[in-house]
């Protein structure tokens, strides 16, 4: 799997928050400074060794402030869990409403690159990965 990144700004943030969209085979990362300036993203795979790749990618910004990640009980669970367990805060990012997605086009990049800075918005809450419930009754 191809792993890519690119850097937006030259210099380093004191305070980076992390938003992540999650999916099953690939998460895209996109860092922010503490004035919500993107700083660059990250295609990592879904393995802990990417989970690390990404968390090293973003304290290579600067202090990591906290995570939001979309789907924490879904694609975004083993992430969770390893940020949690690295402790590093984790925000629920909720995914946008269609009405809001339509007609802007949809791309990873593209989508992940317009959602982070509500991150900066909204109140911290300790995101858990949710347990399963397709086997209860």
């Amino acid at each position: 799997m191809a792993k890519t990144t690119t850097q937006d700004a030259d210099t380093a943030a004191s305070i980076v928050t992390l938003g992540v969209d999650t999916h099953q085979d690939a998460h895209l990362g996109v860092a922010l400074d503490q004035l919500g300036r993107r700083l660059g993203h990250l295609s990592v795979p879904t393995t802990v060794a990417g989970y690390e790749e990404l968390l090293q990618w973003a304290e290579g910004f600067g202090e990591l402030g906290g995570v939001g990640v979309e789907g924490t009980g879904c694609y975004g669970a083993g992430l969770t869990r390893f940020l949690n367990s690295s402790g590093i805060e984790v925000f629920e990012v909720g995914r946008p409403k269609r009405r809001h997605r339509r007609g802007s086009g949809k791309s990873d990049t593209t989508s992940t690159l317009r959602r982070p800075p509500e991150l900066f918005w909204r109140a911290p809450t300790s995101a858990r990965p949710k347990a399963p419930t397709a086997g209860w009754r």
